[in-house]
């Protein structure tokens, strides 16, 4: 069991509290979520007294706050089925977060196929439909105007909600990722799609807003309440749509630019080479240190090659070398979203670049590839 210390550094290091694991998948609830949930349970205990005017003030309150986490566990059901789909096309996620205005699915790596894009989306609804399906035969079969039957038919109705909203065409809801795996497919361009959906998700806030204030100018019972609650869903709209717009323009390759553009031309040096004679040889290059018996130990590290020349300029250049791995080698021919996407994935500010047959044709810096992103 976990110590209240142990349990703090957790809530403040991912901004919730750990629930449990989903497929290694960490689910936490934010503390957000208990705001969100105290407002659905305030809004609608009052509801419940006029749908069912024999239950008491304290049982209306009790119903209202069944419902609230019947609500909780559907938005969890859903995500849910992002995070799943996603592991299963091997996508890996990061974290399933369940906050004020319900929850996402944070996956490290963004789909490279239109196709995976348009499943992982559609997964959400696909759960949302299915609960409200269930729930809903399961309320016909009840008799109607008891408390178990309200609770079960405004779940029905809550999933039915949730898919319909989460289907509208913009970003960032799924039904904007959908409409832009379908650009995508047919244009072969994410960035077409992703624009769209934008677009899309503007029109959304814009109508959401209209919808609000139209229940204002017919004085509505709940005209204020729904205001406050499409204001704060409109902007959360926004705000994902424009972070989607962002992140697009981060992972595109400027056209015209190629990777030989970028990258500095490669030296080979002997590991054992002093680091001071091998620090001034990177001036304007990327230095692969190779071992007697031809095997690469690593990229001269320029800023850590400076402290070591300081203290021991004869030794050896191996002790500044990064590390080559897997994941720091790119092929000079593949496309230049999958370099953006590879480089801004992984922890490194250097990379290998190698051709068709596997020899170092140059060294590719993050901070060039970035300056180059943020010129266009």
């Amino acid at each position: 069991m976990a110590t209240t210390g142990s349990w703090r550094r957790q809530v403040d290091r991912d901004g919730g509290v750990l629930l449990f694991r989903a497929a290694g998948v960490p689910v936490l609830l934010a503390p957000s979520w208990w705001l969100g949930s105290a407002a659905i349970v305030l809004i609608y205990t009052p509801l419940v007294g006029r749908l069912l005017p024999e239950v008491a003030a304290l049982n209306a309150f009790l119903i209202a706050a069944t419902f609230t986490l019947f609500l909780g566990l559907s938005v969890l059901a859903h995500e849910l089925g992002h995070s799943l789909t996603a592991i299963r096309l091997g996508l890996p996620v990061r974290r399933l977060r369940l906050f004020l205005l319900g929850g996402v699915s944070e996956m490290m790596r963004t789909p490279t196929k239109p196709g995976h894009e348009g499943l992982v989306a559609a997964a959400g609804p696909v759960v949302s439909v299915g609960l409200a399906a269930a729930f809903g035969v399961a309320a016909m079969v009840m008799e109607p105007g008891t408390p178990l039957w309200l609770i079960i038919a405004q779940t029905a109705f809550a999933n039915a909600a949730v898919a319909v909203f989460n289907l509208l065409p913009g970003l960032p809801l799924d039904g904007g990722r959908i409409l832009r795996a379908g650009i995508w497919a047919i244009t072969g361009r994410r960035a077409a799609g992703t624009r769209a959906a934008v677009l899309g998700g503007g029109v959304v806030a814009v109508s959401l807003v209209a919808w609000a204030l139209w229940g204002v100018g017919r004085g509505d019972d709940d005209a204020w309440v729904r205001f406050g609650v499409c204001v704060l869903t409109a902007w959360f709209v926004i705000a994902g749509a424009r972070g989607e717009l962002s992140a697009e323009r981060r992972r595109t390759w400027p056209e015209g630019l190629t990777l030989a553009q970028l990258v500095q031309p490669v030296l080979q040096l002997p590991a054992e080479s002093p680091v001071s004679g091998a620090l001034t040889a990177s001036a304007g290059r990327g230095v692969v240190l190779v071992r007697a018996d031809g095997v690469a130990v690593g990229l001269l590290d320029q800023d850590m090659a400076r402290r070591l020349s300081t203290r021991s300029p004869q030794a050896p250049a191996e002790q500044a070398a990064d590390p080559i791995r897997p994941e720091t080698v790119l092929l000079a021919d593949e496309p230049g979203e999958e370099i953006v996407e590879r480089v801004q994935a992984t922890a490194a500010w250097q990379f290998l670049v190698v051709d068709m047959d596997g020899r170092p044709s140059g060294v590719l810096r993050r901070e060039d590839l970035k300056a180059a992103l943020d010129r266009r």
